[in-house]
């Protein structure tokens, strides 16, 4: 499971930063590199999409930031 949740936050950076790109220079980096709504950019959305979901049920489900009391 350790591996599934770093592969997962690095899709989520990289998803991040490409929002990044789109909001501040309207620049779409997967677009540009596999082609506007080609299948391999939609499995590129839909696997950060599904990193982020393993991200949010990860950090519900584990709490990797609470407070250790001490």
């Amino acid at each position: 499971m350790k591996i599934t949740t770093i592969i997962s936050f690095i899709l989520v950076i990289i998803g991040a930063l490409n929002w990044l790109l789109v909001g501040v220079f309207s620049f779409d980096l997967v677009a540009a590199i596999f082609g506007s709504m080609s299948v391999m950019s939609r499995i590129i959305y839909g696997l950060v999409g599904v990193a982020s979901l393993w991200v949010i049920f990860f950090c519900f489900m584990y709490k990797p930031f609470r407070r250790v009391a001490g």
